[in-house]
């Protein structure tokens, strides 16, 4: 079994780190310049279905949906290729890795996210993100019910998770209790959701954006515990 840490900083990915409301605003031009708005739409229906019934984005899930509908549109093959080698990089929030480094100072950094096992890889990999927390990457259908096999592979006496989801550091706030400091990074649709935002408990820290951690004073206090 590992040795604990006396800290551990678990990242999540989509719009913590990564601008991923620009990635698909992307992807939705790109489907109206090649097919149209109405199949634009078409696809997005498709992919908020399947969000809602499996619990996370499935980007090539919802493009497997939609090619059963169209059949006949070989037209489909290159938006695989587009949600595939997508420049990610590009969409890094600023100084998002200068962010994971700095953490990294203090004690190992660790991606924890949801997603299917091809794109969300792919997203961590090619933005660069896979690199900066050294191939530590956890990825997960639902985190939030994984945190037994997190703490067995990084276990620590203190973690701090950083993600944009208020649902997700509530529901990791109640199991793991004053073991964890909850951070919430202001970014995304997510958290543009006033309305879900307050129907949760508050984080125990806010920022607007997360290159705001690297001068946060509850780092400083960090290394007091």
């Amino acid at each position: 079994m590992p040795q604990p840490s006396r800290v551990v900083f678990l990242f999540d990915v989509d719009n913590t780190l990564l601008d991923n409301d620009s990635v698909v605003r992307d992807l939705a031009a790109h489907l109206e310049q090649r097919f149209g708005a109405e199949r634009r739409d078409h696809y997005f229906t498709i992919f908020e279905e399947l969000r809602r019934q499996i619990g996370y984005a499935d980007y090539l899930g919802a493009l497997q949906k939609y090619r059963a509908m169209f059949p006949d549109d070989q037209r489909i093959l290159g938006i695989s290729s587009f949600l595939i080698d997508y420049p990610f990089a590009d969409r890094l929030f600023r100084r998002a890795l200068d962010v994971v480094a700095h953490c990294g100072r203090l004690g190992p950094t660790v991606v924890l996210s949801d997603g299917d096992v091809v794109f969300q890889p792919r997203k961590v990999e090619r933005s660069g993100i896979w690199g900066a927390v050294e191939g530590r990457v956890l990825i997960y259908l639902h985190k939030e019910t994984m945190l037994a096999d997190v703490e067995a592979r990084y276990p620590a006496a203190h973690y701090v998770l950083i993600d944009d989801k208020v649902r997700i550091l509530a529901a990791v706030k109640a199991q793991w209790g004053a073991r964890v400091t909850t951070v919430f990074p202001r970014q995304g649709h997510y958290a543009a959701d006033t309305a879900a935002v307050r129907s949760f408990p508050s984080p125990d820290v806010t920022i607007e954006r997360i290159d705001e951690l690297i001068d946060h004073p509850f780092l400083k206090a960090l290394q007091a515990i």
